[in-house]
Order: structure tokens, then sequence, then C-alpha cells
């Protein structure tokens, strides 16, 4: 077997905008905002579907434990991403997951506290529900993917 390595050759920018554009950026304020469309879908079917005001609060509550530290993730990766070295952006990638799953669990434990007569079933489905957009966004990428401008 031939063990020469091969040359590496770097892309031309024609080469960089065609394959921005077969596999453009996902956009993570996109995903957010997802998050925070369906997290008020849920809370409102799930009202209207109880009739019960506590019932809908508990889904919106459970929605905002996915959408606050989304929003606050996103904000941590995006606020210095371009001035980062490799080694520092996953760095920053892994801090940013840990302090999210930790506020999610906090907002979780506090739960009780925070809402009056807290259905947790319906914030469990809030929850759930508005952590598939994850899920979503990776497969309806027109929608979350922002436009390459050619």
């Amino acid at each position: 077997p031939d063990n020469a390595e091969e040359e590496f050759t770097p892309l031309t920018a024609q080469q960089v905008q065609d394959l921005r554009r077969i596999q453009p950026l996902l956009s993570v304020w996109r995903v957010v905002a997802a998050q925070m469309g369906v997290g008020l879908l849920v809370a409102l079917v799930s009202w209207g579907v109880s009739g019960k005001t506590s019932v809908g609060v508990s889904a919106g509550y459970g929605a905002l434990a996915v959408v606050i530290p989304a929003a606050l993730f996103a904000r941590g990766l995006t606020r210095r991403m371009n001035s980062l070295h490799a080694g520092a952006a996953v760095l920053g990638f892994f801090v940013w997951e840990v302090v999210k799953i930790a506020l999610t669990v906090a907002m979780l434990a506090l739960a009780p506290r925070v809402i009056d007569e807290l259905s947790w079933p319906a914030m469990l489905v809030g929850l759930v529900v508005t952590m598939k957009v994850y899920w979503v966004a990776l497969a309806w990428r027109r929608v979350f993917h922002p436009q390459v401008k050619t």
C-alpha cells in the first residue's frame, strides 16, 4: 500500500460558496426562536385542553426550562466565537453545555416553589416537546438554516 501523505489543497472561494450552499450553517438563534414558539404553543394547547390555567403555566415553565438555558448557551457560544482558537472553542462549548444543563436542572428543582399548583406531567410535556425542536431543526433545514448569498 502507498503510505504517501496526500497533499492538502485549500478550497477556492467558489468551492467554499458551493459547500455552504449544499451544507449551510445551522442558525442557533432560529432554533431558540422555534423553541420559544413551540413552548408557547404547548402551553396554550395544554391550557385549552385541560381548561386549567395551572396546567398551561406548568407546560410553559417546562418549555422555559429549555429555552432560557438554550438562549444562554447560544449567547455564550456566539459571543466571541470568531476570535477563539479551535481548542478554546471546544472547551467553551463544553463549559456552556454544562451551564445549560445545570440551569435546566435548577429550574426544574425550583418549579414547585415558583409555580402554584404545579402539574408535573404538563411541565414535563412542555420540557420534552420543546427539547425535540433540536431534532426538527436538523431535519427541516430550509427553515433553520440561513440562506447563503451568492
